[in-house]
């Protein structure tokens, strides 16, 4: 970290720093935001799609929740080999690649006619936003120092409430009115609308990122070399840097654990919100999109006054744990009382909140003891086993409600899935990884 031996040097030192970061954060984070938010919304419109699309095609529940673990399928297999890519090609056109992808990916799933063209097509999204998420944490890497990624990974995760918040009103107005129009029926209207936008803004990572320090034009060269002071002065990783520290460490297994009970607890809701809503009494399109964003809203504010809290004490294991707690209840009252809906949605608000804001903090342990190629591959190997949550909860909770006829059982099954997150949390991470030093200053 730059020196500071007077106090009208440290009044400077602060000055520049606040700017700084203030000013790449809005250079490079909302646009990420708004990519992540299509990245979710292209993810997810089957939940929505599903309350029209499986009468229309005769898909069971087991084979909506199949076609919806397919993503990960596709997902886990190329997650590392497109991260091992961004990094040696560079975020700007490696990122850009991936949502031009994926969004006409996503908008072809208008054309689906079969359960064959639903699981491929859900297999090829999962294939093209493969890298996407971990190629932006590793690349907020390069950009902020350590105390600041639990803020930043909380800006940028928020996305998932905003596709909440949004893409319920969104998909259930796209549903309602565009129904019938010019001879498309109004869940083949939502793949279409929903997938272009990720093309238009692959574009715009093509036009608005830069890859190196050095080369952002927006910068001037004492932000330049401040920065890049800043970064250098971050402690090494204990790890090392190549691809086999990641097999080495041990604490790669408890994360990759502690992930993929995250992305099922995530995904096991995910998928399955809308229709947990109709089971309680709800009907209309629009309302079950209303209320969708419920628990949404509550996460946008829970997550980011739990990342700048844990960012402000310099502590992680804790704040961790309290998220993983709090989905374990929330998961609890679904459970329990999923015909009520009162207490349904406050469970759904808890286990939404808990998850989004677990999240943001998990993403700052990599950094600790991986660097360089190592950083961007073990990234992504710990988020690609994760996805295979992704794989097991939507198919899970589809079987179940098939053979039982109900969902109680599957979640049930993700209570205890949050339950041993904590435990994990608490007692599976070495330390180290989670000393950080708490801000001194107030941004």
């Amino acid at each position: 970290m730059p020196s500071r031996s007077l106090p009208a040097d440290q009044v400077a030192w602060e000055s520049l720093d606040s700017r700084l970061f203030r000013k790449i954060s809005w250079r490079i984070v909302p646009l990420f935001i708004v990519c992540f938010l299509f990245a979710y919304l292209d993810r997810v419109n089957i939940s929505f799609a599903k309350l029209q699309m499986q009468s229309a095609l005769g898909f069971s529940d087991a084979v909506y929740g199949l076609g919806a673990s397919l993503f990960f399928v596709g997902y886990f297999l190329f997650e590392v080999p497109s991260n091992v890519l961004l990094h040696r090609i560079g975020a700007r056109i490696w990122i850009a690649r991936i949502m031009i992808s994926w969004g006409l990916t996503s908008a072809a799933m208008m054309f689906v006619t079969s359960e064959t063209w639903f699981y491929v097509l859900r297999f090829l999204i999962g294939v093209m936003e493969a890298g996407f998420v971990p190629g932006v944490l590793y690349f907020f890497t390069q950009w902020y120092p350590s105390d600041r990624r639990a803020r930043i990974n909380a800006y940028f995760k928020s996305s998932i409430c905003l596709c909440g918040i949004v893409g319920g009103p969104l998909a259930g107005f796209i549903l309602g009115h565009f129904d019938g129009v010019n001879g498309l029926a109004g869940w083949q209207w939502l793949f279409l609308l929903e997938g272009l936008p990720s093309v238009l803004l692959g574009l715009l990572v093509l036009w608005l990122v830069t890859d190196r320090i050095e080369d952002a034009r927006w910068l001037d060269g004492e932000e330049k070399r401040y920065l890049r002071e800043r970064l250098d002065a971050e402690p090494k990783p204990s790890g090392g840097s190549s691809i086999r520290a990641i097999l080495r460490e041990p604490a790669s297994l408890a994360l990759s654990a502690i992930y993929l009970c995250l992305v099922m607890a995530l995904t096991g809701l995910l998928f399955w919100m809308p229709q947990l809503i109709r089971n309680a009494g709800v009907d209309d399109a629009l309302d079950i999109g209303l209320l969708t964003m419920i628990p949404y809203l509550l996460a946008v504010v829970g997550n980011l006054l739990i990342g700048r809290s844990s960012d402000l004490r310099g502590e992680r294991r804790w704040h961790m744990a309290g998220c993983a707690a709090m989905a374990t209840v929330g998961y609890a009252l679904c459970a329990g009382f999923n015909a009520q809906l009162l207490v349904l949605m406050l469970g759904m608000s808890l286990v939404m909140t808990g998850i989004i804001a677990w999240m943001p903090i998990f993403w700052t342990l990599p950094p600790k003891y991986l660097a360089g190629l190592a950083a961007a591959a073990g990234i992504a190997l710990i988020n690609s086993i994760g996805q295979l949550g992704g794989i097991i909860a939507p198919y899970m909770v589809g079987k179940v409600r098939d053979v039982s006829g109900s969902a109680t059982p599957a979640l049930w099954l993700l209570t205890a899935v949050s339950l041993l997150a904590v435990v994990l949390i608490v007692w599976a991470v070495p330390r180290r990884l989670y000393a950080v030093q708490p801000e001194s200053r107030t941004h």
